[in-house]
């Protein structure tokens, strides 16, 4: 598979992946924009209220017809972060002409029905319909307020909303409720437009159409897209140190029967110009997989937590760590990741342990190519970034890095947050003498 990337609108890149590898194809348009707290609800909205219906098919079930006429065709709203920007648009699943009866192709018809999603909504007097943008506007904020449902991903937002308090990327994918609860069709309607005339768009397809069969097409369907003056001024501002000396500690109650710890590090000066096969092998060593040392010491050995995993987040430089644990093991499971952190710090890991994290960092990425859908998320990450290579020669990129690539990743963190989310009353914060007595060891861990 060989992605090729070419500008077919102003401003309208094509990244074109041709594979006979599968039965469908994907065809994904994604308008970006900077994500910030005023617009990310309304720009959130915007493509499940676009997928009610458009001038043509001007209701859900005219729709629903016409990708049935379509083979099957489905295409959904999607609505990501990435860094600190928001991408918006359409996912389309299309099927292979190949595998049709009597020689058809819905390629072109499928490309035009996007098209018409995305530039043709259904309107009343040159204004998205009310009735949809009310109704998709309950439903977003039905989906906010469910995160409080898994305490594990609420904590994990909470860390990071705290730690990047003063930084965009604190605002969610679909924005805060407040946010969405202020929305109304008139003002959505002028959201919809200035993003159609200012957002760079970014289109993935994997599929067996040639570049220039499906350039064709999407020229086509997207040509009446207003285009003012595109702000590619968008990106992710990273932030390098922690924003304290030492880290700061949040703590909050709710009704849960087991405590969420996450905590949270600046990746730092390796940001400068980041190794991302560098990053990414640190990070399984660490804290991803079976193999990692909080899986294995954390949660295995001293049996500290019931889980206990990191990820990072490339784009904006983070290090997170999740765990779960009883409510009275806060101190000694905080300190043992600390403990397992500097022991790579020191190159205290076995060249075993980096062999297998190396194994499993490349077969996950090898299998990225068996699914369309993580090649779409993938390829749009590495475009957003500047990175032109795929999973495969990250892989490659993987098999080359050192000891010392790693070591210097983990000596490059700097501990910025500790989040606690536990039950009952929330302890308040004490500046006095308990914390004094722990400077000196989260000191000795870098934090």
């Amino acid at each position: 598979m060989e992605l090729t990337r070419t500008e077919i609108l102003p401003g309208v890149w094509l990244n074109h992946l041709r594979t006979e590898k599968f039965k469908t194809a994907c065809l994904s348009v994604n308008l970006l924009t900077q994500l910030t707290r005023d617009t990310a609800a309304m720009n959130a909205l915007i493509p499940y209220v676009l997928r009610r219906g458009t001038t043509r098919y001007p209701d859900m079930e005219a729709l629903s017809a016409r990708m049935d006429e379509l083979y099957g065709t489905a295409v959904e709203p999607v609505v990501r972060r990435v860094g600190e920007v928001q991408c918006l648009g359409f996912y389309a699943s299309i099927p292979e002409d190949a595998f049709l009866p009597d020689g058809e192709s819905v390629l072109r018809p499928a490309a035009e029905l996007l098209g018409q999603l995305l530039l043709s909504p259904a309107t009343r007097g040159g204004l998205l319909l009310p009735q949809y943008v009310d109704g998709e506007k309950e439903k977003m904020l039905e989906a906010i307020r469910s995160r409080l449902n898994d305490k594990s991903g609420y904590a994990l937002f909470r860390c990071v909303e705290e730690m990047c308090c003063f930084e965009d990327f604190a605002v969610s994918r679909l924005g805060g409720e407040s946010e969405c609860q202020a929305i109304n069709y008139k003002k959505l309607t002028r959201q919809y437009h200035s993003l159609l005339q200012e957002s760079p768009v970014e289109i993935f397809y994997c599929g067996r159409a040639s570049l220039r069969e499906l350039s064709g097409a999407l020229r086509e369907a997207l040509i009446t897209l207003p285009r003012g003056e595109i702000n590619y001024d968008i990106g992710t501002e990273v932030r390098m140190n922690a924003l304290e000396d030492q880290p700061r500690f949040v703590q909050e109650a709710m009704d849960v029967n087991q405590g969420k710890l996450v905590m949270g590090w600046r990746l730092g000066d390796c940001m400068e110009d980041p190794d991302q096969a560098a990053i990414l092998t640190f990070n399984t060593v660490f804290g991803a997989g079976s193999s990692s040392r909080l899986f294995r010491s954390v949660r295995e050995k001293l049996q500290l937590c019931y889980y206990a995993d990191s990820a990072t987040d490339i784009h904006k430089g983070l290090l997170l760590v999740s765990a779960g644990i009883d409510f009275d093991r806060l101190d000694q499971a905080r300190d043992e990741i600390f403990r397992q952190l500097e022991a790579i710090r020191r190159g205290e890991f076995s060249d075993e342990e980096l062999a297998a994290a190396k194994a499993g960092l490349c077969s996950e990425l090898r299998a990225l190519c068996d699914s369309q859908g993580e090649l779409e998320g993938f390829t749009l990450s590495q475009a957003l970034d500047g990175l032109d290579y795929g999973p495969l020669e990250l892989a490659a990129l993987v098999e080359d890095v050192t000891r010392e690539d790693v070591q210097a990743v983990a000596q490059s963190t700097d501990c910025d947050m500790i989040y606690f989310l536990t039950a009952g009353e929330p302890e308040e914060e004490d500046d006095g003498d308990d914390e004094d007595e722990e400077s000196e060891e989260r000191e000795e861990h870098g934090a």
